[in-house]
């Protein structure tokens, strides 16, 4: 995967493949300490001990239509050779959080990707799961976050559900505005 957003994206629909009713997607960039880290956590059936050493294995999968599993695998290794790592917590029955971190200015992180796109294609995809997104972005003098969270306009829509056009450009509209506008906050002032 060339992006940060697809490994993401991998990992939420792993969340959801485990049954989660709630994620959390937050990613930070922080110049300060020249970090990029990203976590999904879920609510879902969770994984013992010994599953959670196994995941990373790209030759270890729970999934019946393929034998391999590279995902996390690939995630791992990127983020190892960018100075940073990956972190995996779970238990049965509570869930499970991935976490990932590069060096920020690491000439060969993979960019970030578009967010925006990931977070509403996530939230259409999957009405049923409530899900929250966090963007923080750190620079010397300035911090800013956005976060959204679907649960309030899925209240207010009703019936009407996200896939209709005018609600579709309301979320597109939101995502990118907040996302936009927080991360003014990485470009430095002069």
């Amino acid at each position: 995967m060339r992006e940060i957003t697809l490994h993401l994206l991998d990992l939420a629909e792993n969340s959801v493949s485990a049954g989660a009713q709630t994620v959390q997607i937050a990613v930070c960039e922080d110049l300060i300490a020249d970090r990029l880290t990203a976590s999904v956590e879920d609510n879902g059936r969770g994984m013992d001990p010994e599953t959670v050493k196994k995941v990373t294995d790209p030759f270890y999968t729970s999934r019946t239509t393929r034998k391999v599993g590279l995902g996390i695998p690939l995630l791992k290794g990127a983020a190892e050779e960018c100075n940073g790592g990956l972190t995996i917590s779970s238990k049965p029955g509570e869930g499970t959080r991935v976490e990932v971190s590069f060096q920020h200015s690491h000439i060969d992180r993979m960019p970030l990707g578009n967010l925006s796109s990931t977070f509403l294609g996530l939230t259409v995809a999957h009405p049923e799961v409530h899900w929250i997104f966090r963007y923080t972005a750190r620079n010397v003098g300035a911090e800013e976050t956005f976060e959204f969270d679907d649960q309030p306009v899925k209240e207010t829509l009703e019936d009407v559900p996200l896939s209709h056009p005018d609600v579709l450009a309301y979320l597109r509209e939101t995502l990118e505005d907040g996302l936009r506008e927080t991360k003014q906050a990485l470009t430095p002032v002069l």
